[in-house]
């Protein structure tokens, strides 16, 4: 398959050791491991950039190989197969890639793949927390388990404007000139299209959309616990007036947003001291680190919810 991806002033390796490029590969795209044919001397080759948070390669081993990995842990691998085949084991499931497919891995999922001698791969490395800007950009709803696709494979001949996105981004990754703020807009781009093209478990509903819930509204208020959250950021992010957000909060939790907001500091502050496995070294930091900056009327609160103060929760865990 022809595509205009990365070019030869990207090589890293020509006519390598396949390992010193699977070593490379475990430094800077993800961490996994390769098995070669007992007989014959293959060569790999490598094309590599980085872009924003983005890492981009090509790569061949030039034999084949098999390539595994428990899990990639953070990030995800976007794969296209560009020659050759590969074989993709999932659980109860394999398929055997052609040139034009591409391969969507989570980061919890195991990796078993197999090249064929002249199996050539485009594959970009994609932080979580990249999908998670993308969510929230989007005003989707981002899912608690995170970002998951439900489906790995694809052609992308049914992916409407992909491979013309994919050609930019190796552009801009080669150009010469640098420029952070670009090379960022065209990460989230890709990160928009991922999720706006692929099925995966985000709900793309606009948070303040008509069919807007508390549970949305709370379960944005929980992934923002540190930092301070206002009654205006939760007004914009629901698209909604003030007053209409302190009559959602009454009708659902009898209680403002501010109230609210500072019950759920306290209760995850009072689940960390108590959690024996939480790594908390004194109650003041703890504190600081969820924007209570006034320590004695924290203390104050966190009495007058839980009985106790905080030091005598994490003395008992102990």
């Amino acid at each position: 398959m022809q595509m205009p991806l990365l070019s030869q002033r990207s090589s890293v390796f020509v006519q390598a050791d396949p390992y010193a490029v699977s070593g490379y590969v475990n430094q800077h795209v993800g961490s996994h491991c390769i098995r070669l044919p007992r007989a014959g001397h293959p060569q790999a080759s490598l094309q590599h950039r980085t872009l924003a948070s983005l890492d981009l390669c090509s790569i061949s081993y030039g034999g084949s190989v098999r390539v595994t990995s428990p899990a990639l842990e953070s990030v995800y691998h976007l794969q296209v197969l560009l020659h050759g085949q590969c074989l993709w084991r999932g659980p109860g499931q394999e398929h055997c890639f052609a040139p034009g497919e591409l391969l969507l891995i989570n980061p919890d999922d195991p990796v078993d793949l197999t090249y064929s001698a002249d199996c050539e791969k485009f594959i970009i490395k994609i932080p979580t927390r990249l999908l998670e800007s993308a969510c929230q950009e989007q005003r989707w709803q981002y899912p608690r388990q995170g970002v998951r696709f439900l489906q790995p494979r694809y052609r992308l001949q049914d992916l409407e404007g992909f491979v013309p996105l994919l050609s930019l981004l190796c552009q801009e990754a080669e150009a010469r000139q640098t420029l952070p703020k670009v090379q960022a807009h065209y990460a989230q781009i890709l990160a928009g299209k991922l999720l706006g093209l692929m099925q995966t478990n985000v709900q793309r509903d606009a948070l303040g959309a008509s069919a807007a819930t508390f549970e949305r509204i709370a379960d944005y208020i929980e992934r923002n616990l540190k930092h301070d959250i206002g009654c205006e950021e939760l007004a914009q992010q629901a698209r909604m007036s003030l007053r209409s957000l302190y009559g959602l909060f009454e009708r659902n939790a009898r209680t403002t947003p501010k109230s609210y907001i500072r019950q759920q500091k306290l209760q995850r502050i009072h689940a960390c001291l108590s959690d024996p496995q939480s790594p908390v070294r004194n109650v003041t930091e703890l504190a600081l680190d969820f924007g209570f900056l006034h320590l004695g009327r924290f203390a104050q609160s966190y009495r007058q919810q839980y009985g106790e103060l905080p030091s005598d929760t994490l003395k008992r865990r102990h």
